[in-house]
């Protein structure tokens, strides 16, 4: 039997909404173990001088526990 763990996070990127997610993933990674998969949820971006700045991904992480 499996024991799954959902957290959430927001990560960005300059590049695009698929880095950013990538990126989350990544960093999440580093302190958590056995990341089964990443849910996006939401998609927004930071506007600076009427361009885009930053891709925002909000997302849920699932892992499953030892």
């Amino acid at each position: 039997m499996s024991i799954l763990k959902v957290i959430e996070l927001l990560s960005d990127s300059e590049k695009s909404w698929e880095d950013a997610a990538a990126r989350g993933v990544k960093k999440a990674s580093e302190t958590i173990k056995n990341i089964r998969s990443a849910f996006v949820q939401n998609q927004s971006v930071t506007v600076k001088d009427g361009k885009v700045s930053h891709y925002r991904v909000n997302m849920k992480i699932t892992f499953e526990v030892e």
